[in-house]
């Protein structure tokens, strides 16, 4: 009997030791079911956002480049977040863009930033300022060179996260009316143009004027302007900029390589799961490049049209202008730096990364195309 009352209690015993672990393997699982159920969730979250552009809707290159970054971020994510797209005037004036981002009426925006510089000027050497940076080194400094950290502190007091998305490459210098043999044929011109561009055009005796594209042809046919610039042959030949001036000039000093950016408003990008940062990021530099490779395979294509089948008169600048808009530039980049500490700490940078870049290319990329064109 006692042999039989031990052995019962041994059972139990084992009874308790084979449970206690099933016990708690169960209720592991359980927390991780928890877990898994609250990572389903997370990830099942849809986004429904809206990016005004400074563009024309659809228009090639600089209109397409947001719709081009909203599929990829909408196939990315395997529909999970999506983005509407609305051109200039749609929802927000072209150059309203970085105020609608910044007070959160929209979450994102596409423009280039020498657009806001009354408000930001620090902001036009995220896009091009006159014999600046190209587009190769533009792309560098931002990435590679600390550019991208300027950027991110100018912008964040303006709630504004930016992101680099899109180059035309160098554009033309424009479409005028009449011919530029000298300086003084400057003096009295009105010319659309933006950013410090328009500053050294003013400095030379031109009138700089701002205006949309939308609004640029009409401007040039009706003799508002006497001359534009927009952005080069691929864009320009669209635009029909041909059937209102007779010349066409180049180099584009004053736009070596413009940097576009996507603006996100802070609050809206910090509500996003990381994968869902991660995406946007990504497809933003996948067209940063996609819009500089298909600028530089059109651009030759549409300028041959432009000559070719239109007859348009393709001029040079003579030297003593552009070393005088050189000479201009240089002047009003260091009074700007002077003059504002955000804007020397950003040249400092920019001036240190295009003089060590510009002694690399002597030997490399300049050596190369000079043996090549012989």
């Amino acid at each position: 009997m006692v042999g039989d009352g031990i052995c019962k209690s041994r059972k139990i015993i084992m009874k308790k030791f084979i449970l206690l672990p099933l016990i708690i393997l169960i209720a592991g699982c359980s927390n991780d079911m928890d877990s898994t159920i609250k990572t389903s969730t997370d990830i099942e979250e849809t986004f429904n956002w809206r990016l005004v552009t400074s563009w024309p809707k659809n228009y090639p290159g600089l209109g397409m480049a947001p719709e081009r970054i909203a599929d990829l971020v909408e196939e990315m994510s395997d529909g999970q977040m999506k983005i509407t797209v609305y051109g200039a005037e749609e929802q927000v004036p072209a150059f309203g863009v970085f105020d609608a981002v910044s007070s959160g009426s929209h979450q994102m925006g596409h423009s280039g930033g020498y657009f806001w510089k009354g408000k930001v000027p620090a902001a036009q050497f995220f896009t091009s300022v006159p014999f600046g940076l190209t587009a190769d080194e533009i792309n560098a400094w931002v990435n590679r060179g600390g550019g991208l950290e300027l950027w991110r502190e100018i912008y964040a007091p303006f709630n504004i996260y930016p992101i680099p998305a899109g180059n035309t490459g160098t554009q033309m210098f424009g479409w005028f009316n009449k011919e530029i043999n000298s300086l003084e044929d400057i003096k009295g011109l009105k010319m659309r143009i933006p950013g410090i561009g328009g500053e050294v055009l003013k400095e030379a005796g031109g009138i700089p004027v701002t205006l949309p594209g939308g609004e640029l042809f009409t401007a040039l046919q009706t003799g508002v302007i006497d001359a534009t610039e927009w952005v080069g042959p691929y864009n320009d030949l669209t635009f029909g900029f041909h059937q209102a001036a007779k010349y066409y000039y180049y180099p584009g000093w004053h736009e070596p390589g413009p940097m576009l950016e996507l603006l996100i408003n802070i609050d809206a990008w910090n509500s996003l799961p990381k994968h869902l940062q991660v995406i946007i990021e990504t497809a933003s530099k996948a067209v940063n490049q996609d819009m500089l490779d298909e600028y530089l395979a059109k651009n030759n294509q549409a300028l041959n049209e432009l000559v070719e089948v239109h007859g348009v008169e393709l001029r040079r600048l003579p030297d003593d202008v552009i070393e005088e808009f050189r000479e201009i530039s240089y002047s009003i980049l260091d009074d700007l730096a002077k003059e504002d500490e955000t804007i020397s700490k950003v040249y400092r940078s920019y001036l240190d990364f295009k003089n060590n870049v510009s002694a690399y290319h002597k030997i490399s990329e300049d050596a190369f195309v000079e043996s090549r064109n012989k």
